[in-house]
């Protein structure tokens, strides 16, 4: 199962792609929303975990793009801010999945991508 992780803090996208990895997830690196929507449009990805906060495009408008082009049913979890939380809803409306705020442990992070993807 092929995740989506399109972080564009490099530290970050590295400690999530080992997280992930290390629980049998195969995952894909994206470190802006060209680079993922790409991705998307050339690879089979089963799920995605998305940065709220993209230099080009924030999260929520690729959020509205995979659920208008993509998928309507893929899981997509989103990751920002604690303080925004017109974004955490914005995000939930849009059709995202689940909301992990940052900061958060890496281990909860990697539980809701099991529960979430490994449901689906």
């Amino acid at each position: 199962m092929n995740i989506l992780v399109c972080e564009d803090e490099e530290i970050l996208l590295t400690a999530l792609e080992f997280r992930i990895r290390k629980h049998g997830f195969k995952v894909v690196l994206a470190k802006n929303d060209k680079e993922a929507r790409k991705i998307l449009e050339e690879q089979d990805i089963a799920g995605a975990v998305l940065d709220a906060e993209l230099p080009e495009m924030n999260g929520i408008s690729l959020v509205k793009h995979i659920r208008k082009n993509i998928s309507k049913k893929m899981p997509i979890i989103m990751i920002g801010n604690m303080a925004d939380e017109d974004r955490i809803l914005k995000s939930i409306e849009v059709g995202a999945n689940d909301f992990v705020t940052k900061p958060f442990k890496p281990n909860e992070l990697v539980l809701r991508v099991r529960r979430l993807f490994m449901n689906k």
